[in-house]
């Protein structure tokens, strides 16, 4: 499909290109704000400057339910919806050159960042990747928004606020570095280091998550413009219908999701406890976590599972304070260890053992690791 027939298809209309200094005006602030953001990234300003003022910019019409700017890479291009001035302009480009960098930087226009055209998947986590790295750049604010029901401190609340709360709790875990590296470099950094956290078929199980949001969302935006020129009863009440089913849907998926991660992420960091100091760092974090999530009226999972915790927590730091510090590679008390009810004790005993290896740098080769987690 040419770039016009997919601009056509997307109803977006050009008005407009942006001349030389406006376009010039937007890639120094860009630039600057990215290399700012993310020294540790090695990001050029002079180099990334010279790119960005390199893109054809546009001023141009477009759907209520799109973004403000949308990149397109087969002809490096970006269009910016009419409504907004340069300024604005400027902010939302931080969003749409971080998909220029990405698409500049894989050899092969099948993967940018999180997401695979081949397979179609790791959309909805690349777009909150790359909206956390923008938000981040913008020195944005985080403020506390109700979506769906759903009430959450969102540092992005105009785009994709869910997804990005979804994995800021994730990168709680593994640290923002790897997830930023593999936004910008699409490669497996943040995989390997959340399967670590948790395991495969969570990480995998989120990816999908996301992505069935993301589609949910698209779904509902439709629903919702329809429903604004419909005429007729039967379809203001299928609309409605309609509305409500994916309100519930992404309720239920984003807490499932979020559920998934409390659980599988902090087992895993409960099992890895060793002393005291452990004990005092694993209640520090799992108390500060509440700031990340979302709640609704009826959402009881976060408290309850932290009780629960405690509990074991506490059994955990008699053990220790009676017997020392737990030797993870010798006597392992199987007590003292969360399992997973679907599975043995025994999986859960050996997968245990080679994380810690792995963590303390026993010589367990990177594929067999994966493989077995």
């Amino acid at each position: 499909m040419s770039t016009n027939s997919k601009l056509k298809k997307e109803g977006i209309e050009i008005i407009e290109k942006l001349d030389t200094l406006k376009v010039n005006t937007i890639a120094i602030n860009v630039a600057s704000k990215l290399c700012l953001a993310f020294p540790e990234h090695n990001l050029n300003r002079s180099e990334l400057f010279e790119s960005l003022s390199r893109l054809s910019m546009y001023i141009a019409k477009m759907p209520e339910d799109t973004s403000g700017a949308k990149y397109f890479y087969k002809n490096n291009s970006i269009y910016f919806n009419e409504i907004f001035d340069i300024q604005e302009m400027s902010k939302l480009a931080v969003h749409e050159c971080i998909h220029f960098i990405q698409s500049s930087r894989v050899s092969s226009n099948s993967k940018m960042g999180f997401y695979n055209s081949i397979s179609d998947s790791g959309l909805g986590l690349n777009e909150a990747s790359v909206q956390l790295m923008a938000s981040e750049a913008n020195l944005s604010n985080t403020t506390t928004e109700t979506y769906y029901g759903i009430t959450i401190n969102s540092i992005s609340p105009n785009y994709y606020p869910l997804e990005c709360t979804l994995v800021e709790q994730i990168a709680y875990f593994t640290g923002t570095y790897p997830l930023f590296d593999s936004t910008l470099n699409s490669n497996d950094i943040f995989k390997n280091t959340f399967i670590v956290k948790s395991d495969k078929h969570t990480y995998n199980t989120i990816v999908k998550n996301l992505d069935k949001l993301l589609a949910l969302e698209s779904d509902l935006n439709y629903y919702s413009l329809d429903l604004q020129y419909a005429d007729k009863i039967n379809s203001i009440k299928l609309l409605n219908k309609l509305i409500n089913k994916n309100k519930e849907e992404i309720m239920s998926l984003f807490f499932k999701t979020q559920n998934l991660i409390i659980e599988k992420c902090f087992k895993s960091e409960f099992n890895n406890i060793r002393n005291i100091d452990d004990v005092k760092n694993f209640n520090k974090k799992l108390y500060n976590f509440k700031n990340l999530i979302g709640y609704s009226d009826n959402y009881t999972f976060y408290n309850d599972f932290y009780c629960k915790m405690m509990n074991a927590i506490e059994e955990k730091k008699i053990y220790i304070e009676k017997y020392g510090e737990i030797n993870l590679f010798e006597n392992i008390n199987t007590s003292l260890i969360l399992v997973d009810n679907t599975k043995n004790i025994f999986y859960f005993v050996n997968r245990f053992i080679r994380k810690i290896k792995k963590l303390v740098g026993f010589n367990v080769s990177k594929e067999q690791d994966i493989n077995n987690i």
